[in-house]
């Protein structure tokens, strides 16, 4: 004969097994959740990556020899994931952004400028480059020129507003901006022997952008 007792060990245990079938539902859930995240941001990754090292050499036109051979020097070492991918079709310029703008970075690729806003997001980023390798084709950019930047958020498309010249302290240039802005700094003028004495700077507006595409299947 069933007992008050024997029930309410009974309402207990069906209690107990409804949460764990729950919380391992929840569980499953929570890991399919985190593993379809992670393959899109490794699917995103790899797509930058791929843009990122493309095969060749860089219009290499304009460099200075210099450059050329520090660029061949700095090729074949490791560097860190790219930020993002620099395209500017006027001056036929794709480049890797890396993290930081010291000369070994600055030889392999473009560098993010730090303390500024990360490339893809909400304020100013500044990008440096040298004068005499990939950023050299930048005296050639007008205002109405069409820079895309690709990150793990997709392609951003970014307009130049204006070109000018600054003092190396003048540092305002990076200053946050209300909106999306990419602030290109390279030293000048462009072909000076020596220690270039100023900056120029390109300012471009971000006025729209697209999703990255899907890397291909391997």
């Amino acid at each position: 004969m069933e007992t008050p007792r024997r029930r309410l060990l009974l309402v207990a245990e069906i209690v107990c097994l409804a949460l764990g079938v729950a919380g391992l539902a929840r569980l499953g859930l929570f890991r399919h959740s985190v593993a379809t995240e992670t393959r899109h941001e490794l699917e995103r990754f790899a797509a930058v990556r791929a843009l990122a090292s493309p095969a060749g050499t860089p219009d290499q036109s304009l460099w200075s020899p210099v450059r050329v051979n520090a660029w061949r020097q700095a090729i074949g070492e490791p560097v860190p994931a790219p930020l993002a991918v620099l395209r500017i079709p006027k001056i036929r310029l794709e480049v890797p952004v890396l993290p930081g703008t010291d000369d070994h970075t600055l030889d392999r690729a473009a560098g993010h400028i730090e303390d500024t806003a990360q490339p893809g997001m909400d304020g100013n980023s500044g990008i440096a480059g040298h004068r005499d390798g990939f950023f050299r084709g930048l005296k050639d950019i007008t205002p109405g020129d069409v820079i895309e930047l690709d990150t793990l958020q997709g392609t951003d498309v970014y307009r130049v507003e204006r070109t000018w010249v600054v003092k190396p302290e003048d540092v305002s240039v990076l200053d946050p901006t209300p909106t999306q802005a990419l602030t290109l700094v390279t030293c000048y003028p462009f072909y000076f022997v020596g220690s270039a004495p100023e900056r120029f700077i390109v300012r471009a507006v971000r006025v729209g952008g697209r999703p990255l595409p899907a890397p291909p299947p391997t």
